[in-house]
């Protein structure tokens, strides 16, 4: 899986250098806020990003815990858990949206591993 953002984002931070920055440290900087370890900053993040209902960002999130061993089955508890708060429809999509993340990222390994 490539380590890269996609290319839409790295044309935005191209054009816009300076948001591109401050991204960087609002991310860092709630990184470092507190004792959460990567795992469950990971796991926090696809919950809000499910529960804001971005697809995008449900997408990357899924795509980054599965790089750091976080398993599909894992990331499945994360949707069933903000059904109660999303709702089904909510649910259901954010459960599409990791799904597919997940099957794309398991199909680039495999193919980088050929």
């Amino acid at each position: 899986m490539s380590a890269n953002p996609p290319q839409t984002y790295s044309d935005f931070v191209e054009r816009f250098p300076q948001l591109g920055e401050a991204w960087d440290l609002l991310r860092e900087g709630g990184k470092s806020a507190g004792p959460l370890d990567e795992r469950a900053q990971l796991l926090v993040k696809l919950g809000i990003a499910m529960g804001a209902q971005r697809t995008g960002a449900v997408s990357s999130a899924t795509r980054k815990a599965l790089k750091a061993g976080v398993t599909m089955e894992e990331i499945e508890q994360v949707v069933a858990l903000a059904a109660s708060t999303i709702g089904m429809p909510g649910a259901v999509a954010a459960f599409q949206w990791s799904r597919n993340a997940g099957r794309k990222s398991s199909s680039e390994k495999n193919s980088t591993a050929s």
